[in-house]
């Protein structure tokens, strides 16, 4: 494999991203249609030309295989290093779906680059695995978590003076205040941390119950700080799952397991940075259940699509984290086929001690999957819930899952008898993703 064909994720370009500034613009630039004559060459070049506010697009040139680190040229004015430009096009890069295609370098971008590696005395690092050499990345990551401890304690004195504030001062204040805390743990390098920091900003001012969970969700906010900083005490499954919630990439490190993956689920979330697709995977031989996650930069679809309901001949390598199911989905060895395996079941409140089991690995789990046996759909007030046909017992839905068409789909097939259900169980409740009828049939996407 070249150099080349070794692409980037959405997140380690953005992570090159010198402010949120650049990351946005960076983000919105990411498209083809902002793009013409935008190619690579094997040797780790990438270049393209970029609409910009004159009639004269401008030039921007990535070399993406120099140990020392990426460079970057743009005729653009903005000082930033990477500019938006460049940005743009590694990730337009990263998405693999044809739009920068190989080709042999323009005259200005080959004169650039040629310059550059005459003037530095460097050759491609062609076992370079990602942004640059090994020393270029460890480099990377010792700045990026002086970033992310500077961040963390500056997060920690924030969360201080709410408390001596009041809570009740924090919910007069606006959403103003929590944006602005979240942009400076973007420009920490800690998306984790801006991301929960946001979730705090939606509790404030939601009635009776928004000061408990404020307080709840700033414990745990406390936590993952205080975890960061004193990694280097914690068993390394957590320190890795602490790594992973403050916003850092991870490599699988696991074994492969080849197995016949079922499709479970697949469903898509985004923001104005990133849409994320989780797939949910059962194998029907190990008994594991497994998430790949894929992204798609600037409101962009990701590219792994996986049907729901069949069966997938493949390998599975395990991210690392304690209790963690995210895994990287590696050789295909056959197409996907049907498969009358389903998962196995459980009740629901088995389902519920589940959750609180995977809890002591990793206390920030909004949930983790579940398959539910013979439960019945069925109202409970303004609710939904899903109801034990064989015990006395039930699992509410939570509030997203009430409002999406899927429940209707749900209460349908169910019909009063009970249905095996597939989703997640979390403090909220739970979110059914697909089911199954009580005798033969096929599953049912719920998402």
């Amino acid at each position: 494999m070249t150099q080349q064909e070794v692409r980037w994720t959405a997140d380690q370009v953005l992570a090159l991203a010198p402010d949120s500034a650049s990351r946005t613009a960076g983000s919105e630039l990411g498209t083809a249609g902002r793009w013409s004559g935008a190619g690579r060459s094997d040797e780790g070049t990438v270049w393209g030309l970029c609409e910009g506010g004159g009639s004269t697009p401008y030039r921007t040139v990535v070399d993406v295989a120099d140990a020392s680190g990426p460079a970057y040229h743009c005729s653009c004015p903005g000082r930033e290093s990477p500019c938006e430009h460049a940005l743009g096009l590694l990730l337009l890069w990263s998405g693999g779906d044809g739009a920068v295609p190989r080709g042999e370098a323009p005259e200005w971008a080959g004169r650039w680059i040629a310059g550059r590696r005459a003037r530095t005395g460097r050759t491609p690092a062609a076992d370079a695995p990602g942004p640059g050499g090994p020393q270029a990345a460890r480099r990377r990551a010792e700045r990026r978590a002086e970033r992310v401890t500077a961040g963390a304690v500056e997060l920690e004195r924030r969360l201080a003076d709410l408390l001596r504030g009041g809570l009740a001062a924090a919910e007069q204040s606006g959403h103003g205040r929590w944006e602005e805390t979240a942009a400076r743990m973007v420009d920490a390098q800690a998306p984790g941390l801006a991301a929960r920091v946001r979730e705090l900003g939606a509790f404030a001012g939601t009635g009776p119950g928004g000061p408990v969970r404020l307080l709840e969700e700033c414990a745990l906010l406390h936590l993952l700080c205080r975890g960061w900083l004193r990694r280097e005490r914690l068993p390394e499954g957590l320190a890795a799952t602490v790594r992973s919630r403050v916003g850092l990439t991870a490599s699988p490190d696991g074994p492969a397991i080849r197995d016949h993956w079922l499709v479970l689920a697949q469903y898509d979330t985004a923001d104005s940075r990133l849409t994320t697709r989780r797939a949910w995977l059962y194998g029907t031989g190990s008994g594991r259940t497994a998430l790949l996650l894929s992204y798609g930069a600037a409101g962009r679809a990701p590219e792994l699509t996986l049907p729901v309901g069949l069966a997938l001949d493949a390998e599975l390598t395990a991210y690392p984290g304690a209790g963690r199911p995210r895994a990287a989905l590696g050789e295909r060895f056959a197409p996907a086929a049907p498969t009358d395996v389903r998962p196995p079941g459980t009740t629901t409140s088995r389902a519920a001690a589940r959750y609180g089991e995977a809890l002591r690995d990793d206390p920030w789990l909004e949930s983790v999957p579940v398959t539910l046996d013979r439960v019945v759909p069925a109202p409970d007030g303004d609710g939904w819930q899903l109801a034990d046909a064989d015990e006395d017992a039930a699992l509410p839905l939570t509030p997203a899952a009430r409002s999406r068409p899927g429940l209707w789909r749900l209460v349908a097939l169910s019909g009063g008898a009970p249905v095996r259900v597939f989703g997640e169980c979390g403090h909220q409740g739970f979110t059914p993703l697909a089911a199954w009828p009580e005798g033969p049939g096929e599953a049912v996407p719920l998402c």
